[in-house]
């Protein structure tokens, strides 16, 4: 599935041919990156590439006074075919993909506990930061939302929300954390003594 693809088929459907700026512009205001993972500098290339697969085509060109020349683009029959095998593979997905930090953390031990913790808080900073950002984005959009967008905007703030407690939750509990596991490692390091040996 790739979001890129399926964004830039999805508006073509919904709002008839446009040209790459305003698909760009689109994204840009409906904050893609914060809640898809769709880059709105990445959709210039997806045009072309989908337009050389024969899912979109070139309609006209116009040009607004000084501006450049811009290419207008139509999604064709086989554009709305990928458009709803993009949609029904996304929509059957359920995958929650791993967090390279879960993993990062298993390697903290040679981290002073000021060190970790210092990191686990801008962490935790960006995401609230990003939460706020869309519930003032959800506010502004509220009164121009369908049920159904309000729904996507409820998903991933419960994401978010979800991002701030955990960390909250382990910053809470670091020392007492990084205590367990430096025992946990001192007494695997430890060699094993035969019973019936004495030290």
């Amino acid at each position: 599935m790739n979001s890129s693809r399926l964004f830039v088929l999805g508006m073509l459907a919904r709002k008839g041919p446009m040209h790459g700026h305003q698909i760009r512009r689109a994204a840009q205001i409906d904050r893609t990156d914060l809640w898809a993972d769709v880059k709105p500098g990445s959709l210039y290339g997806a045009l072309h590439r989908m337009e050389g697969e024969g899912l979109i085509e070139a309609v006209r060109t116009e040009q607004e006074g000084k501006m450049p020349a811009r290419t207008v683009y139509g999604i064709t029959e086989e554009g709305r075919r990928e458009l709803h095998a993009q949609r029904d593979e996304a929509l059957r997905r359920v995958a929650l993909p791993p967090d390279p930090a879960d993993l990062a953390l298993q390697f903290t031990d040679d981290m002073a506990e000021q060190t970790l913790g210092g990191v686990l808080r801008n962490r935790r900073e960006a995401y609230a930061t990003q939460l706020q950002a869309m519930r003032n984005m959800r506010e502004e959009a509220d009164p121009y939302l369908t049920d159904l967008e309000r729904m996507t905007f409820q998903h991933t703030l419960a994401r978010l929300e979800t991002e701030v407690a955990w960390h909250d939750e382990v910053l809470r509990r670091l020392p007492k954390l990084v205590a367990d596991d430096d025992r946990h490692r001192s007494r695997s390091a430890r060699p094993d003594t035969p019973e019936g040996d004495s030290a």
